[in-house]
């Protein structure tokens, strides 16, 4: 629970979201503490889940990446099987970068990287809309990322 961290943590979950790499002695330098104490926090906060990897922030455009669409998932079925089924099958869709279940007029948002509007077309129309439960979808094109990550 948010609760249960004090300021030290805190500091620890920000400074390794935005830097990842850092090592125990640079991470315990810049949170106040020494080097064991600070292991031993980032150690209990991997073992309750609170950290649960570590990642390269990638630039998606020099990988081949830069069309993002957000994309609205209505299913035809709601129930929890369908549910299911649903979010084991979005599992294996690479383009898909993010998943959401959404409370509002549909049912999912997904976020979508691929090479260009004509890949695109080909993920929506041979591996979205073949998904289960699938009953429509809506699309819509990001210009400019903003902010993107943390």
């Amino acid at each position: 629970m948010p609760n249960d961290f004090d300021r030290f943590d805190l500091a620890i979950l920000n400074a390794l979201a935005s830097e990842g790499r850092l090592s125990a002695t640079e991470l315990a330098r810049r949170i106040g503490l020494s080097k064991s104490p600070t292991q031993a926090r980032m150690k209990r906060l991997e073992d309750n889940g609170t950290i649960t990897g570590y990642g390269a922030r990638l630039d998606r455009v020099k990988m081949g990446q830069a069309h993002v669409a957000f994309v609205e998932v209505r299913l035809s079925d709601t129930r929890e099987a369908a549910l299911q089924a649903f979010n084991r099958a979005i599992l294996t869709v690479p383009e898909v970068e993010e998943c959401h279940m959404i409370a509002s007029r549909f049912d999912y948002l997904l976020k979508v990287r691929t090479a260009d509007i004509q890949d695109y077309r080909r993920v929506l129309a041979e591996r979205l809309s073949a998904l289960p439960h699938v009953a429509s979808t809506s699309t819509y094109v990001a210009m400019e990322a903003v902010k993107e990550g943390r």
